[in-house]
């Protein structure tokens, strides 16, 4: 027996004529994709346009609609439609059919997102910048049971101090540095890596918990802060900023020295500088500074201009920092190169 889900069939029709002076197409571009399980809506914008972070325009969404675009799924066909003379990109939702035994899954949830969300995951609402360094101020692990040094799942802490007042679950930090603007020199916030979860069984000073989860090692000296469960948003609607944005790449994670493709970075700016989750911005290298050939020694060097080597897309805001994702890059990315809004 066959369950039958008959869907509407949906065009989306954009016409691209209006924006032309804005979107170029991809010269190499396919007729039609499939979608399936594991694209973003980057990957596949990339198939189709020349700046694949233009993509929103294609739907000529409003300031409220871009934070809710149309939803793709796998199976859906996105094609190009060039009959008319004026290209239009067009979204195919066909007719779904079910075989008896086969679960059936809410769209909601299969939907692909906009980007590679594992690579975000854990600098969604668990890595920290704390700009006014509440771990000064934070419970500390004073001590674990039979006196051990490595601090695991399941051993029983003791804490200087532990008030009822945010509840029994806590997550556990390591302060791991300063951000620092290498410009001003001034300290943007300190930055705490998450290492764990425990539950306080005792209230007071000193406290006792349990660590309920290590995601690393934990030692004497970790903090604990309340948790506070955010909502961990599926979408993010690429868009440039709506005012001149220039700051520069000032950490880089996963233990790497040069980053490439999704990619985890922090730069200098954050809501301070009106950024946003979803804004754009290209990636420049400075320009290398050389000899005149033709010219005397004692002539002054002259400066290359900088050059484009990728794009990245802020997915985390705080005050004055945020964490981005690199989605394109030509070259290694490195500390210190400049950011700023695409043009």
């Amino acid at each position: 027996m066959f369950r039958h889900i008959i869907t509407l069939l949906l065009f989306c029709c954009i016409s691209l004529t209006a924006l032309a002076d804005e979107i170029v197409l991809n010269s190499q571009h396919p007729e039609r994709h499939v979608v399936v399980k594991g694209d973003t809506l980057w990957g596949i914008a990339s198939q189709f346009l020349k700046d694949p972070w233009q993509w929103p325009k294609l739907w000529q969404l409003n300031r409220q609609e871009i934070k809710n675009p149309h939803l793709i799924y796998p199976g859906n066909v996105v094609w190009l439609d060039q009959s008319s003379g004026s290209p239009q990109l067009k979204l195919l939702q066909q007719e779904l059919t079910l075989q008896a035994g086969v679960i059936e899954e809410s769209l909601e949830n299969t939907a692909i997102p906009s980007i590679a969300l594992h690579a975000i995951a854990p600098f969604l609402n668990l890595a920290l910048i704390l700009e006014k360094d509440p771990l000064s101020q934070a419970a500390s692990i004073l001590a674990a049971q039979d006196d051990r040094v490595i601090l695991s799942t399941g051993t029983r802490i003791y804490l200087d101090k532990m008030g009822a007042e945010h509840g029994p679950n806590w997550h556990i930090y390591r302060a791991t540095g300063s951000l620092i603007d290498p410009d001003s020199k001034e300290i943007l916030g300190q930055e705490a890596r998450y290492l764990g979860d425990a539950v306080v069984s005792l209230y007071g000073a000193p406290a006792s918990a349990e660590i309920s989860m290590a995601k690393e090692e934990i030692f004497v000296g970790d903090k604990l802060l309340a948790h506070k469960p955010e909502p961990i948003p599926s979408h993010f609607v690429p868009h440039a900023p709506d005012s001149a944005v220039t700051g520069r790449i000032i950490s880089m994670y996963s233990g790497v020295a040069e980053a490439g493709p999704l990619s985890v970075v922090a730069i200098n700016r954050g809501a301070h500088a009106g950024l946003e989750p979803g804004h754009v911005l290209a990636i420049h290298r400075a320009g290398r500074s050389i000899k005149n050939p033709a010219a005397d020694k004692t002539a002054q060097p002259i400066q290359l201009p900088d050059e484009r080597i990728g794009l990245l897309m802020v997915f985390r805001v705080f005050e004055r920092v945020s964490y981005a994702l690199i989605m394109q890059a030509s070259e290694p990315v490195n500390k210190l190169d400049r950011v700023l809004s695409p043009q």
